[in-house]
């Protein structure tokens, strides 16, 4: 495909590099020129300096033939007119554009139309971190949670630790400790590097595991792989902006919320906007502030500022000071790994989120559903099976006689409102909603290949 991205920034460039591997034609725009040349000396894509809407520019980087644009600068303006430019003056048939403004997103329905404001489909950053944060509240102990056929089948990774059932033993026992329960291991980590999952291999202490399961059985799941933790109930946010303010939104019904702003106008509305979250001005690393807060009797501390810093310095010492667990938003990909584990609980990127809502839209074959994981090393999809017999690669076989890329697994199949773990005997049908992990992304073109259906001609 022919794909432009305007933009530059953190999640352009992360898009560009999870793209330009996979046969399509890149082409990057920004008007930062020093970025444009650092990316076309890294990878495999051409460059336009030039502003992102401008007519001139988008038929420069060749919006006349492309198949799509993804707009994702730094202004949600610039974003949404560059849309319109694209759909009035070079009918590009595809329209992403990334909007954070809360005005624009809440009042979508009525802007966002073909014949109005032209974007096919919007990405909103904020809401999906805000989601991706809430599952994890949902899930003690998890360490990603992603769901796919509308909520009914989640992949969770989870660490494994010395008091989970399963630990010291080989996978096929999970079977005998949960008989009306089933799961499948997608893929499991250990000490960074993939290791295929079979029925013998034995789950270690420390393990990263990858599991597939109806979602009503998550917790059961987990069980077997550590200690379960008891639900979180007490949470303090730590940054009032649009991720922090969602969150409160979403948490307060349902649990004893307190948000630190170091803004005092901020907080003022955050106080008038709010329920019942308790509404504190101050410094997210003051000690004296935590302890005057009961930081010791938190059970989650999520640092949500713009900055990583202050984020990373004030979730460490909310650690020291008692708080149970620590989740921290890090907009540096390098950091992620750095800090996780540590008094570091959970690092989470909001590029990661970000670009698994872009890839969705931007995957070939009937892809719904796309999360990025591992820093954009794996991914876990949902494809949509189309055809029959004579003209799907899928739909008929059996998951055993299927020629999966290196690395790939397939974890579930949603048929209507049953989930079926999947097993080598197991059929795929027309219609059927597969779950698959890929432990290396660079397989992708074959999975999207394997979706397609073909033509007969007769």
């Amino acid at each position: 495909m022919k794909i432009i991205i305007l933009g530059s920034g953190q999640v352009g460039a992360t898009l560009a590099e999870n793209l330009v591997g996979e046969q399509n034609d890149i082409t990057l725009v920004d008007t930062n020129l020093d970025k444009l040349r650092n990316l076309q000396d890294r990878y495999d894509l051409q460059v336009v300096h030039g502003h992102a809407s401008h007519p001139d520019v988008l038929k420069k980087a060749g919006a006349e033939d492309a198949d799509m644009i993804v707009a994702v600068t730094n202004s949600d303006e610039v974003n949404i007119v560059a849309c319109q430019v694209a759909y009035s003056m070079f009918n590009t048939p595809l329209k992403i554009a990334r909007i954070r403004t809360n005005q624009y997103l809440k009042y979508r329905d009525e802007l966002f139309h073909k014949d109005d404001m032209p974007v096919d489909h919007f990405i909103a950053p904020e809401a999906l971190v805000t989601n991706y944060i809430r599952r994890l509240i949902d899930y003690p102990g998890a360490l990603q949670v992603v769901e796919f056929a509308e909520g009914k089948v989640s992949l969770v990774a989870v660490r494994a630790y010395y008091g989970g059932l399963l630990v010291g033993h080989a996978l096929s026992a999970l079977k005998e400790h949960m008989p009306n329960i089933e799961t499948r291991v997608a893929a499991i980590y250990r000490r960074g590097n993939a290791i295929k999952p079979l029925g013998t291999t034995i789950i270690e202490a420390d393990d990263e595991v990858f599991f597939v399961a109806a979602t009503k059985h998550i917790r059961a799941v987990m069980s077997e792989l550590q200690k379960l933790e008891r639900s979180y109930r007490r949470i303090m946010i730590a940054g009032g902006g649009n991720v922090g303010f969602g969150l409160a939104r979403a948490l307060e019904k349902t649990h004893s919320v307190k948000l630190i702003e170091r803004s005092k106008e901020r907080a003022e509305f955050l106080a008038s906007s709010l329920d019942s979250t308790l509404v504190y001005v101050g410094d997210i690393s003051d000690p004296e502030l935590l302890e005057e807060e009961s930081v010791e009797q938190i059970d989650v501390f999520i640092a949500v500022t713009n900055d990583d810093e202050a984020n990373i310095m004030s979730a460490m010492l909310a650690k020291r000071m008692g708080a149970q667990k620590t989740m921290v938003l890090i907009k540096r990909g390098a950091y992620v790994d750095l800090l996780q584990g540590g008094e570091i609980d959970i690092a989470i990127s909001p590029q990661q989120a970000t670009i698994s809502a872009l890839l969705t839209h931007i995957r070939r074959g009937d892809i719904v559903n796309v999360y990025s994981l591992r820093r954009g090393a794996a991914e876990a999809i949902e494809a949509v099976v189309r055809g029959d017999s004579s003209t799907s690669k899928v739909a008929g076989k059996a998951i055993g006689n299927l020629k999966l890329p290196p690395g790939t697994t397939i974890g579930a199949i949603v048929r209507g409102d049953e989930v079926l773990i999947a097993h080598d005997s197991t059929v795929i049908e027309t219609d059927d909603h597969v779950i698959l992990f890929m432990v290396n992304k660079k397989h992708i073109v074959e999975v999207e290949k394997l979706f397609q259906v073909s033509a007969i001609f007769i």
